[in-house]
């Protein structure tokens, strides 16, 4: 949610922050705007895109050696112009952009108020900015000093990024709680949300902690905490190419990513499993096998997509370890008051590594004793630093905001750790476990094969894209593939469409069930096939369209639905691998017919870092 991006030195920033912010437009925003520094401040913002900011700004004086730019996911106040980042301070000097949520800023509001203060804005953006010029202009210190004094007493999250019209040649940030990295070049400095921006010039990097302060110049870069201490930058190599977050030929970033699967798949099991020794080395795993081996029991935290993923594990998990799972919805967690042991293990799964219910679910978590195994896609990001350990996805880049390429690799992160945990606690025979090392091993060519569906999966879409709404059943390892199918409609199409279990539909959902319904049954072969073969007539029955996803060689259930997308067979417990690629294409495909920009959904952001 919302974009950062800044840059000093030599170039001149307008064209850098302008590109940077066409590279974050995935998060999701309403609005843009830049601040430039050259002979005084310049700001300019617009509500909608990026496109719409710069063509705003033909013919504007937008000369500037150092700048900041934003795009904006409205909390408070609605998208518009007044709205808009970067903010001004009341006496014009200050400009600041802001990612995350101030959550004491009405009764910020309200002391500025009445000391005369007045607000062009409904944001706590405006209201932290001028309490930050206030404790300057009344303590008579420098920003730095009044940024560390404000933020002592703000309660909430934040990346915040400032200029200073009587300092133009530093840009001072801070952060908690929102991500912020810094691009170090020869003499020039980059800011963002995350690494797409700065790839392009240089691959050397600093993630900012939480509670740390930057204070940048052209050629200098200084941490410190908001005790005043200095901290040492720790640069990082990026690895990351340009190549991974451009279109590649593809019209939308959705179809490349679920295209790449077949690869990010490979690259997830690259250098972990070996069918061949029947390993799977993870060293985020065997360094803490003790610990994981005798957990009494296994909680994995996550939001949306990743929660999916979650369940499903909860499946696998049980199936082979016989440890008991519970899965939870990080943004219900953290207001509870769970129930935490020490030798409880916590999985967290985020794509982003910094979706913030997540961060604060597993940070509580840890305080009572839990150890935190983190399952992330972004190298450096929050809970990958927050975890005791943890496993990356290698999924590269995601920039679609309906997750695929990063929900797949998920899964078999989480089986293989579910295997060489089984095998270490000898809960899996030896049979067993080498069958689904070699099913996990073949999964990127069956992969192959599913997305040969694609032109059949095209005129699918085309058939049921007038569709109000739609109904996905499964069972077993096929529900959770079911509740994400269905979410891939509603986030891409817009249709209204609700995942059930298939046993569960006598309890409710059959009631909606006429000859307008599109219901889609997961059905690939496993133990529960007989049963969900019943709970297709008992659709047909009612007259219900359907359509399933089944396995090669099933001769039963071609006869029964009005539509089919077949997928190779495989056991079921990697099954759901295979079954989900269908699912992603026909949600990409529905809503490319009815007109939509499926990379950029309404409403929706990539990585939910506020609440």
């Amino acid at each position: 949610m919302c974009g950062i991006v800044a840059y000093i030195g030599p170039r001149q920033a307008y064209p850098v922050i302008l590109k940077g912010l066409k590279r974050l437009e995935y998060r999701g925003y309403d609005s843009a705007g830049v601040a430039l520094l050259n002979h005084g401040l310049k700001v300019y913002k617009k509500k909608g895109k990026v496109a719409d900011l710069e063509e705003s700004l033909i013919g504007k004086d937008l000369e500037a050696h150092a700048g900041i730019g934003h795009t904006r996911w409205a909390t408070h106040g609605e998208p518009s112009d007044r709205n808009a980042h970067p903010h001004s301070s009341a006496s014009g000097k200050l400009a600041m952009i802001h990612n995350g949520i101030i959550e004491n800023y009405t009764q910020l509001k309200t002391e500025l108020t009445k000391k005369g203060y007045q607000f062009k804005s409904d944001t706590d953006t405006e209201v932290l900015l001028n309490f930050i010029e206030d404790i300057q202009k009344n303590n008579n210190c420098e920003l730095e000093e009044a940024l560390r004094i404000a933020l002592k007493r703000v309660v909430g999250a934040y990346v915040l990024v400032l200029l200073d019209q009587d300092n133009p040649d530093t840009i001072i940030a801070a952060r908690k709680g929102s991500p912020l990295v810094i691009g170090i070049g020869k003499g020039e400095h980059f800011l963002a949300s995350d690494a797409s921006p700065i790839i392009e010039y240089t691959k050397d990097v600093v993630y900012v902690n939480d509670f740390e302060l930057a204070i940048i110049k052209a050629d200098e870069l200084v941490l410190k905490n908001l005790g005043n201490e200095k901290i040492t930058p720790f640069v990082q190599k990026l690895d990351l190419e340009l190549t991974a977050i451009e279109k590649g030929g593809y019209d939308f970033f959705m179809l490349k990513e679920i295209f790449e699967q077949p690869d990010t798949i490979f690259d997830c099991l690259r250098g972990r499993l070996d069918v061949n020794n029947r390993t799977i080395t993870m060293a985020g795993v065997q360094n803490n096998i003790e610990q994981l081996k005798n957990a009494n029991r296994i909680i994995i935290i996550a939001c949306g997509t990743s929660w999916h993923a979650g369940l499903l594990a909860e499946y696998v998990f049980e199936e082979l370890c016989r440890v008991p799972v519970e899965v939870e919805y990080a943004s219900e967690f953290r207001y509870r008051n769970p129930v935490i042991h020490a030798g409880d293990v916590i999985i967290a799964i985020s794509q982003s590594g910094e979706t913030a219910d997540t961060i604060v679910a597993i940070e509580r978590a840890k305080e009572q004793g839990a150890f935190i195994f983190g399952v992330v896609n972004v190298v450096g990001s929050s809970i990958a630093r927050i975890s005791n350990a943890g496993a990356y996805t290698h999924a590269g880049p995601e920039i679609g905001v309906a997750s695929t390429k990063a929900f797949t690799a998920q899964l078999v992160v989480l089986i293989m750790i579910a295997l060489k945990l089984a095998k270490e606690k000898k809960s899996i025979d030896d049979d067993r476990y080498v069958y689904l090392l070699n099913e996990l091993h073949n999964i990127p060519e069956k992969v192959k094969e599913v997305l040969l569906l694609d032109d059949d999966i095209k005129k699918l879409a085309d058939k049921y894209k007038n569709a109000k709404d739609a109904l996905y059943l499964g069972r077993g390892y096929n529900f959770p593939i079911a509740l994400e199918g269905a979410l891939k409609l509603k986030e891409i199409s817009y249709i209204h469409a609700e995942g059930y279990p298939a046993a569960e539909m006598k309890h409710g959902p059959i009631a909606l069930v006429d000859d307008s319904l599109p219901v889609v049954f997961v059905a690939t072969k496993d133990s529960y096939h007989q049963k969900i073969v019943s709970n297709i007539q008992e659709i047909k029955a009612r007259k219900g369209k359907v359509i399933a996803v089944i396995s090669a060689g099933d001769d039963m259930i071609p006869k029964m639905a009005d539509d089919i997308m077949m997928v190779p067979e495989a056991d079921e417990i990697v099954a759901p691998l295979l079954s989900v690629i269908p699912l992603q294409l026909l949600a990409c495909y529905i809503g490319i017919a009815k007109g939509y920009d499926v990379d950029k959904p309404r409403n929706l952001a990539k990585s939910v870092t506020v609440e």
